[in-house]
């Protein structure tokens, strides 16, 4: 496999991955969005709320607060030895807010939120949480702790991750010079009479470049064998912090796969179970939480007789 990066900038990275297939190409896409850990709120215990937020909403919102996070220095929860509910200082960082709206409204925003480890803190100060009227207030402790987005999404790292076809057209020096000039982000030129196209869109904009599609389709040209990636950041982890950390992880999946190839751990025994049968029909008493046989009416209908009680409970 060879890898050539295009663009990397604060938030994305955009690269081309070549002697891969498919298959390959979505595993290391589905790694990075659900297997790379990153901080987020977890438990957040309220003293204090007198907003129109309710409770559980303004929990939601502040768990979705993408964190920067700091990998060296903690650890998941699953492999920290405390083993405690609310973790410890290596395996979880202590948020506190505390916001009161004195004479005026005042909007409660995620730069608000001060983290005990000035390391993880919102990676955006300007993240709306609540709105508060003239003596309303919100107090809380938040605890943050490493996560996967397998998990939850608020543990995933990445805004996007995808990745299309390389395609490639064969063409003379001097055509080849033009559509770069024209498109230089859209193509790059591994060799001369050779243009690879990276942006579609800026491959279309040029009109030497779609001159090139004289024969076939687009589609007709793709490489079946080499990608480009575009990974866009939350702002947890910088772009290419995410793409090594999803090989390292996807790596360590392949090794443990050939320990249980090598060892013969391929599957586990599947044991026999009986299918369940059915008792007989029964109908939900609705509010009940119960169920109720269902009586046989005087010509052996399905309902309950006349003067019968009902089969449900009025809400």
């Amino acid at each position: 496999m060879k890898v050539t990066v295009l663009s990397v900038n604060e938030d994305t990275i955009r690269f081309i991955a070549d002697g891969i297939d498919s298959a390959f190409a979505n595993a290391l896409r589905r790694t990075m969005i659900s297997e790379v850990p990153t901080m987020a709120i977890e438990d957040i215990f309220y003293y204090d709320n007198t907003s129109v937020v309710p409770d559980e909403v303004l929990a939601h919102r502040i768990g979705l607060v993408p964190l920067k996070t700091d990998l060296e220095h903690y650890r998941l929860p699953s492999e920290c030895d405390c083993k405690a509910d609310l973790g410890c200082p290596k395996c979880r960082v202590t948020l506190s807010l505390s916001v009161k709206a004195e004479d005026e409204k005042k909007t409660v925003y995620s730069g608000d939120l001060q983290p005990v480890d000035p390391a993880v803190t919102p990676v955006s100060p300007y993240i709306p949480l609540a709105k508060l009227a003239a003596g309303q207030s919100i107090s809380l402790e938040a605890y943050a702790q490493l996560g996967k987005g397998r998990f939850h999404t608020k543990w995933s790292p990445v805004a996007m991750a995808i990745y299309y076809n390389v395609a490639e057209f064969k063409t003379d020096a001097a055509t080849a010079a033009k559509c770069l000039e024209e498109a230089p982000r859209g193509v790059v030129l591994p060799r001369k009479d050779t243009v690879k196209v990276v942006d579609i869109q800026a491959f279309n904009r040029s009109p030497t470049c779609v001159s090139l599609l004289k024969e076939g389709t687009f589609k007709d040209h793709m490489k079946m064998d080499e990608f480009i990636f575009t990974v866009e950041s939350t702002g947890a982890l910088p772009p290419e912090r995410i793409v090594t950390e999803a090989v390292k992880i996807l790596n360590a999946k392949l090794e443990e796969l050939k320990r249980k190839v090598d060892a013969g751990e391929l599957h586990e025994e599947i044991e026999d179970f009986e299918a369940p049968t059915e008792v007989g029909r029964r109908l939900y008493s609705i509010g009940s939480g119960e169920f109720e046989e269902e009586e046989e009416g005087e010509e052996g209908g399905g309902g309950a007789g006349p003067g019968s009680e009902p089969t449900y409970d009025e809400q």
